[in-house]
């Protein structure tokens, strides 16, 4: 049942990347309601359930490192998570200076290099959230679902971010190959199975590029945000974690 589960909230985060075009409400300004409500839910899910759970995984990573020269550092999953977080902020700073290069055709366009490592730690950031559907160990039937949420409302965030900075590129092929990703990631779970380190890395990593594409679509003044619709993800969202 849990593995079916699975796969089907796999293909729904496929559809989300696959429809994302025809999300007009998306565009609108001032800025959608619903994604400040998704903004909200995400950073409750990062906050209430995602960071704890990390505090699980640094036991098992200092276990892991008792007998190397990394043990004498503390904290390590967050300073992973801190490194998931500053790259794609790093990702996202390279797009807007390539879009601002005097010898582009295209000012709304990036360059081809930039644009296409962007697109790539997408891909695997989404292959890393599908492969975490199968592998990761929920506790009922809600966790996978509330995952599935979270991280749901969370790629319509993304995704119109990502049209946003390509505009027809994203729609001609990158969300299907975006599209793919999570069902790729979720494949690769149900064929493999890394270990606890591994895992508890890969959480981390989610956690800090969660934590950094959701802030820097809430933060900016021009997109007049709706902190009535923010807080009402973070309370509510917060409420059904704890109720589980």
């Amino acid at each position: 049942m849990y593995f079916v589960v699975s796969f089907i909230c796999a293909v729904r985060f496929a559809f989300i990347h696959f429809s994302s075009k025809y999300m007009q409400f998306a565009n609108r300004v001032p800025r959608s309601r619903f994604l400040s409500l998704s903004a909200g839910v995400a950073v409750s899910y990062v906050f209430v359930h995602l960071l704890p759970q990390l505090n699980d995984y640094q036991q098992i990573v200092t276990e892991k490192l008792q007998q190397s020269s990394w043990r004498h550092i503390e904290n390590h999953i967050y300073i992973i998570a801190l490194i998931g977080l500053v790259l794609f902020y790093a990702l996202e700073r390279l797009v807007k200076i390539s879009r601002k290069s005097s010898y582009l055709k295209n000012p709304e366009e990036a360059d081809s290099g930039v644009f296409w490592i962007h697109m790539g730690s997408f891909f695997i950031y989404n292959a890393v959230i599908g492969y975490l559907l199968i592998r990761e160990e929920y506790k009922s039937s809600f966790g996978i679902l509330f995952y599935f949420l979270a991280l749901g409302v969370h790629f319509i965030t993304n995704d119109w971010s990502l049209r946003r900075d390509h505009k027809e590129a994203y729609d001609k092929y990158v969300r299907l190959i975006l599209s793919a990703a999570p069902i790729l990631g979720w494949l690769i779970g149900a064929l493999t199975e890394l270990n606890e380190f591994v895992l508890s890395i890969l959480q981390a990593f989610i956690a800090g590029g969660v934590i950094l594409n959701v802030l820097k679509e809430e933060l900016p003044e021009e997109q007049k945000s709706s902190l009535s619709s923010f807080l009402t993800g973070v309370v509510g969202y917060t409420l059904l974690l704890l109720l589980i």
